[in-house]
């Protein structure tokens, strides 16, 4: 029998996750298309270093950080009240580090590739950065809008190292789908593992079919 809560847990961290990281890269996005700054390099390789890091270091680290052994992890904990370590707070933040450079790059992308005219016009017409990025830049960049969305979502949902390390395996809280599949893998139930895997094979190629599908659409001018 197919326990769903693993899904459903991957997907509520999922789209909390996007959500979170939609108005942080945004800014940030912006900035690094339209910088000329020398410190630019520096900021560009520090994003996308979770692509690089294997997330089992990412997730050392975060374990470290997040402890309330630390400073940071002690304030949460006291002040706030919030538990960072083996938590479901503590997969979104550490999620929002290591789906960080899925969500800048393709905004980026689509923010250097607007018509330098069109942002200029827009300053001319008295708009102000926020109300430039918000009304002309995004409304023309939406297939790499909706690449940033889908492609952060989908990397969210099939994480695993890092939110092993970080979450560890608590059923309802922070046992996520491909925790899950790791496990039974452990017990040798390949057959309820193929299940899951086969799951998790199938919506994340529709995701990305549609994705692709949607972009090809705007590049013919269908939609």
């Amino acid at each position: 029998m197919i326990e769903w809560a693993p899904f459903i847990l991957s997907f509520k961290l999922a789209g909390v996750t996007t959500a979170i990281l939609f108005f942080i890269a945004l800014p940030l996005a912006w900035w690094l298309s339209q910088t000329t700054s020398k410190t630019k390099p520096f900021f560009e390789a520090l994003t996308a270093l979770p692509i690089v890091l294997p997330p089992s270091v990412l997730g050392f680290y975060l374990l470290v950080v997040l402890s309330p052994n630390t400073a940071f992890g002690s304030f949460v904990s006291d002040v706030l009240g919030i538990e960072l370590v083996f938590s479901f707070a503590g997969l979104v933040v550490a999620s929002c580090f290591y789906s960080l450079p899925f969500m800048v790059q393709p905004l980026q992308s689509g923010f250097e590739a607007l018509n330098k005219h069109m942002i200029e016009a827009s300053y001319l017409a008295g708009k102000s950065k926020v109300q430039t990025v918000l009304r002309v830049a995004l409304p023309n960049i939406k297939p790499s809008l909706l690449t940033a969305l889908v492609i952060t979502f989908a990397h969210t949902v099939g994480e695993f190292g890092v939110v092993l390390m970080v979450g560890g395996s608590i059923p309802g809280e922070t046992k996520v789908a491909s925790v899950a599949i790791y496990e039974m893998v452990e017990v040798l139930e390949y057959g309820k593992a193929h299940i899951y895997a086969a799951i998790m094979l199938m919506m994340s190629f529709v995701i990305l079919l549609l994705v692709y599908m949607f972009n090809q659409k705007q590049k013919l001018g269908v939609v």
